[in-house]
């Protein structure tokens, strides 16, 4: 620990003169996330990143997941290997499933899922407008699943002034890649509207590790699109009523796993998403409805007749859907308090049908429609003194369907010391319902689990003066009754107890009119009393299973007349990964990635860009057994009307 801990010292001694021209405005920036209306970070003991437009642009050839990568406090395990890997978000240490995600401020998942988690891959980067990402237990606020933090990704076009718009960009890179996207917006009068079409197609490489260099394991194709439309129509000054869908599909080629090929295994995924709303806001008050229905399909093929193995033949299908409904209110009852008070509804249910052929002859199992609801009630108060005392204090009330009645807290104080520095800190808890597939999955479900139960504290402060901002955040994590996978029995269980301690660190310098600086740091330790992968005894492991103890990123931005340009760096330190049946954990080497873009505008409507991902063509892993990225190319244009 001691090591660890002179590492960090020094590293962030080291970062405190790096950092970025984005997070000057950002760490202060007006925000939605925290408490469901306009605020700027001053008045909230939240941690919030904002990931902007600009810097999304930066990135044309990455997808969602590699640009939350590079977020203070996340990583994302499968990011970095090949389209279509499932991809597991960790927030600040906590396992898949513990940070929600948010479309549009509306909570987006998959009741299929193991953990109750979306699928990233659904997502286009084009679509995206901005994403906010609010750290530490927002349960209070958006529920269960919000355990470590929410994920806001934005879509919806601000500022539109002209009838018509029209923005149109193509990319082609390395691996015969092309991603497509086009982009149709407009306000005529009261009415506003955006549709959007997006494609991504690649040949990709082989998903798992050829460990001998002799098998010639094939290449894994994915080929994808993302449809979206949304209508906006401003009734009256006070009352606007909108409606939007979405539908999203992929296909993509997987291996067996861990270092085993598959010449015939593909994933065809795709969703539906659809709903609408209103808003009307009066000079003390505003009140906000949503709806939302969503329909997933989750289809796995294998046709291995090509090989001598047992089963050579599986296909295992899941649907899913949910419905989400939900109104709020925010009241402002003075200059200095504002009250939030809403009340939601949210439906889940899945099926699954699996059938098999081996050497026994066929096989057919899988479970009917199962489902669950939760209805919730919450309130949050929002005191701004104006004397630089602010604070934020909430509870929640649900009723689960399965588990009854449970309450979640939360107190966020923060206090602006000077014009410069801001002090902040966090008291939150929240609780985790297992999901329908670790309650009644076939083979590894357990209709006994118990729910999770989590405590989370943390402090911080935040100083900017000048062309220099910075932030660094401690925290400290409970997690009891934690749900689990055994992989000694092969099903989900409860652990005991978890706990996380970490640090965050974020800054930003302008160097001068064309150059800035941003990077981020975060150091996590974790401890699990669990079960053994080794035997079946309870144990301690003093690490999370892919999460790295040290993840740092640092981003050069340039930019000079009609040229911008961007180089950036990611270090991530070694973690483990599960060794195998009865096996210990198999510690991961560290990596380091350098990544770079570069763009000119030709003409006000015309401008073109490349984008490189992994410069030196490092080999590394980011999951034992699977394939990372290697040198990735993509060059293209946009046209902006």
């Amino acid at each position: 620990m001691s090591k660890k801990l002179t590492l960090l010292l020094a590293l962030l001694a080291s970062s405190y003169l790096q950092a970025q021209k984005d997070s000057t405005q950002v760490l202060d920036e007006v925000t939605v996330t925290a408490n469901k209306q306009l605020q700027k970070q001053s008045s909230t003991g939240k941690v919030i990143t904002v990931i902007s437009k600009e810097q999304l642009e930066r990135q044309p050839g990455r997808t969602i997941a590699q640009v939350l990568n590079e977020t203070a406090g996340i990583t994302i395990a499968g990011a970095f290997n090949n389209a279509g890997t499932n991809q597991s978000v960790f927030m600040r240490g906590a396992a898949s499933g513990r940070t929600l995600i948010l479309l549009d401020g509306i909570p987006v998942n998959d009741p299929s899922q193991i953990n109750n988690e979306f699928d990233l891959n659904l997502f286009s980067i084009n679509d995206v407008e901005r994403i906010e990402v609010c750290r530490g237990a927002q349960s209070t606020i958006y529920g269960g699943d919000a355990v470590a933090g929410v994920i806001n990704i934005i879509t919806i076009k601000q500022d539109i002034t002209k009838p018509f718009h029209v923005k149109f960009t193509s990319t082609a890179g390395n691996l015969a890649t092309f991603k497509n996207n086009i982009q149709v917006y407009g306000k005529k009068d009261r009415l506003t509207y955006t549709a959007r079409y997006a494609s991504l197609k690649t040949n990709g490489f082989s998903t798992a590790y050829d460990s001998t260099g002799t098998k010639d394991f094939d290449k894994d194709g994915y080929t994808g699109s993302s449809s979206n439309a949304g209508l906006q129509y401003q009734v009256t000054n006070q009352l606007l009523v909108k409606s939007f869908v979405m539908y999203n599909q992929y296909r993509s080629s997987i291996d067996a796993g861990t270092f085993t090929d598959d010449r015939y295994y593909a994933v065809n995924n795709n969703m539906l998403n659809t709903g609408g709303g209103f808003i009307f806001k009066k000079s003390s008050y505003s009140i906000t409805g949503n709806y939302q229905f969503s329909q997933t399909n989750r289809a796995f093929e294998r046709d291995s007749t090509d090989k001598a193995v047992f089963n050579y033949f599986q296909r295992n299908i899941y649907f899913a859907k949910t419905q989400f409904a939900e109104l709020f209110t925010n009241i402002k009852i003075n200059n200095n308090l504002s009250l939030l008070q809403g009340v939601e509804y949210r439906y889940a249910s899945m099926n699954n049908q699996f059938r098999s052929v081996s050497s026994f002859g066929p096989y057919s199992s899988g479970f009917r429609d199962t489902s669950v609801s939760q209805t919730s009630v919450y309130t949050s108060l929002l005191v701004d003194t104006k004397t630089g005392f602010a604070t934020d204090m909430g509870i929640r009330y649900n009723h689960h369907s399965q588990y009854g009645t449970n309450y979640t807290v939360t107190f966020n104080p923060s206090y602006q010391v000077n014009t410069n520095t801001r002090i902040f800190g966090s008291v939150a808890t929240a609780f985790k319902t297992p999901s329908l597939f670790q309650l009644y999955d076939q083979f590894s479900g357990r209709a006994t689990l118990a729910p999770e139960k989590s405590t989370t504290i943390e402090a911080g402060i935040a100083y900017k003066t000048g062309n220099f901002s910075n932030r660094v955040v401690l925290f400290h994590r409970t997690i009891r009754d934690g749900i689990d996978y055994d992989y000694i029995r092969f099903r989900y269980f409860n652990f005991v107890k978890q706990t996380t301690v970490g640090v965050e660190y974020e800054a930003a310098l302008k160097l001068n009119d064309h150059f800035s600086l941003r990077t981020n740091f975060t150091f996590l330790s974790i401890t699990d009393s669990t079960q053994s992968r080794v035997s079946f005894k309870d144990t301690a492991y003093t690490h999370g299973l892919r999460r790295p103890g040290i993840n740092m990123n640092i981003v050069l931005d340039y930019t000079y007349n009609k040229f911008s340009g961007s180089v950036t760096a990611k270090y991530v330190s070694s973690r483990f990964d599960v060794g195998g049946y009865k096996r210990a954990d198999i510690l991961l080497p560290e990596y380091f990635l350098l990544n770079g873009y570069v763009g000119y505008t030709l003409h006000k409507y015309f401008r073109i860009f490349a984008d490189v991902q992994n410069i030196t063509g490092n080999q590394f892993f980011d999951i034992r057994g699977f394939n990372s990225i290697p040198f990735i190319f993509n060059t293209g244009f946009t046209f902006n009307w």
